[in-house]
């Protein structure tokens, strides 16, 4: 019985991990990827878009990317939008093509995105709290309800810690490596 309540957050643990992960991607780090602005809302024809939806984005470096828009009516309003969005670079048109050349960050830059980044490491690991307790609540419920034994909710317990264990040092994981990336 309490094996499906741990099964449950499971899911739900993995969703953390891989939100924790898609939100790391938005750092930038002196290393170019289109995720950093595949997500910026363009305001086009009256309606707004994804980056991604306007355009191919690709890496031709380390330090560049580059957007094709799939339509020439699309260069101004992506031009504006990404110098809006407010991630310090300076798009340039050549012909059909935006390229974004990335600046060495500085200390100063630096030092903001670690603590960009210890606010997103830091909500992930309140919702796996959030989970845990969710769980645990659940397990003496059970309990209470003569649905488990009291056997049953103390290895319940110790099964959940160790799966909570286990997802906070995945956090940990890929907190350090985007950190590394930030400080190189």
């Amino acid at each position: 019985m309490y094996k499906e309540i741990i099964d449950k957050i499971k899911s739900e643990l993995d969703k953390v991990i891989n939100f924790l992960e898609k939100e790391l991607f938005k750092i930038r780090t002196s290393r170019a990827t289109p995720t950093l602005v595949e997500d910026i809302i363009v305001k086009c024809f009256d309606q707004t878009f994804p980056l991604k939806q306007l355009g191919a984005i690709s890496c031709s470096g380390p330090r560049e990317i580059i957007i094709q828009p799939w339509d020439k009516s699309y260069i101004e309003p992506i031009e504006r939008a990404i110098s809006q969005a407010g991630i310090g670079v300076n798009p340039v048109v050549d012909k059909n093509l935006i390229r974004l050349t990335l600046p060495s960050l500085s200390e100063e830059y630096r030092k903001n995105l670690l603590k960009v980044l210890s606010q997103i490491v830091e909500g992930a690991r309140r919702s796996v709290r959030h989970w845990r307790e969710e769980a645990w609540k659940e397990i003496q419920e059970s309990f209470k309800q003569g649905k488990i034994s009291e056997d049953d909710k103390f290895r319940a317990k110790d099964e959940l810690q160790e799966l909570i264990d286990e997802y906070n040092e995945k956090i940990a994981n890929l907190a350090e490596k985007k950190k590394k990336e930030v400080e190189q």
